[in-house]
């Protein structure tokens, strides 16, 4: 029995309110069931249990770069990447009704968030205060009733811990998005649309090895590509690469055949849908 979207379960890491929530909220159609978690670890863990049925984890910002810490759970769980999800990460300044901002000295937030609105933070002298995330800086916020704190966060968190929005799009640049991977037990279901394949792997430490085994991808469009030290082996890097394709396809199939057979270790982590559009 094909259990009902609104009875599925998406993990995401924070609080409610988070970016990852929003992710999470849009990550599997009708869905409307999610649930918070500490760390990215038990996001993972969530769904290879079968507590929730999915899981969203961040794997790149278009500020920031790569969240190493995601990449790296990717390579190390037998879980499947089904999706992505694309947040268009939107800040807003907020604080306890009836607050304004010549009342602020400090503003919280977890620490990308802050890098991600200096010029803001910067103009008006405030003191950053590193969190845990951002939607729960804003809920420590509402808890503590401090009137010369601000918090730094979506306009949702806003909404659902009863703040007061003093300034929306407060971030440094506009472009500041946050890309997704949608996790799930099991490989997704074929379809037409544009796919993007995802995969890992490692190459003998031998002068000229390395290009040799991109070259199998040749001909492919490569979206991302990223190498990472392994965690059992010093001086030694596992490759991230994204193609733009499926791996259904012939073209790519050979060519992801052609790595495996080169690499000393390779795992494709998924061949999914592309985002259609952003959210958020």
């Amino acid at each position: 029995m094909t259990t009902p979207a609104s009875d599925l379960t998406v993990a995401y890491q924070g609080n409610p309110g988070s970016y990852g929530e929003i992710a999470a909220l849009n990550a599997v159609p009708g869905a409307t069931t999610t649930r918070g978690y500490p760390t990215f670890h038990e996001v993972a863990q969530a769904v290879e249990s079968g507590e929730a049925e999915y899981g969203v984890l961040p794997v790149e910002n278009s500020l920031m770069g790569a969240i190493h810490q995601s990449i790296d759970l990717l390579s190390e769980t037998d879980l499947h990447v089904t999706g992505e999800v694309v947040v268009r990460v939107a800040h807003c300044l907020m604080a306890l009704p009836g607050v304004g901002l010549n009342e602020i000295k400090r503003v919280a937030s977890q620490q990308p968030a802050l890098d991600q609105c200096t010029v803001l933070i910067r103009k008006h002298g405030w003191q950053p205060v590193a969190a845990h995330d951002t939607a729960g800086s804003a809920k420590n916020l509402a808890a503590s009733g401090e009137r010369d704190l601000a918090a730094i966060a979506s306009s949702r968190a806003a909404e659902l811990y009863g703040l007061n929005v003093l300034e929306r799009n407060i971030e440094d640049e506009p472009f500041n998005f946050t890309r997704f991977m949608i996790l799930h037990r099991h490989e997704p279901a074929p379809s037409d649309a544009p796919h993007k394949t995802s995969l890992v792997f490692a190459v003998r430490h031998t002068p000229g090895f390395l290009v040799e085994t991109l070259n199998e991808l040749r001909g492919l469009n490569l979206s991302r590509i990223e190498s990472r030290p392994r965690r059992d082996r010093a001086w030694s890097y596992l490759m991230y690469v994204d193609i733009e394709g499926d791996a259904r396809d012939p073209r790519v199939a050979q060519a992801l055949a052609g790595v495996l057979r080169k690499a000393s270790y390779a795992k494709i982590i998924g061949s999914y849908p592309m985002a259609s559009e952003t959210v958020g």
